[in-house]
């Protein structure tokens, strides 16, 4: 699986070698240094919520998707805008306290 992270044009890319023990903690610390280099903060955006419900939404897709993700986008997730793509891809887009558009996408691995 791969995690990418956009602020306007900017991204940032984390592999996820198993979304059964992913390290929030690191991800978060890479997600928030990233913001803080360019100059903006996630106050507010609760990336330690989302991003677990974002990886069990599509956990498992190499059989048949989407593993929960239909479910997680109808029910929603604070302010964040949510979205299934075909191809088992998970969207989560929202603005920062500063204004600035945020997405985050989750890819399965196939």
């Amino acid at each position: 699986m791969e995690l990418e992270v956009k602020l306007e044009k900017d991204s940032l890319t984390i592999p996820i070698e198993d979304p059964f023990r992913f390290d929030l903690e690191a991800a978060v610390g890479r997600i928030n240094a990233f913001f803080a280099s360019r100059g903006t903060e996630l106050d507010g955006l609760d990336l330690r919520g989302l991003l677990p419900k974002m990886i069990k939404g599509i956990a498992g897709c190499e059989a048949g998707c989407p593993s929960d993700a239909k479910g997680f986008v109808s029910r929603g997730f604070q302010r964040f805008e949510l979205a299934y793509i075909e191809g088992g891809i998970l969207s989560a887009k929202a603005a920062t306290p500063d204004g600035k558009g945020l997405q985050i996408r989750i890819f399965p691995e196939f």
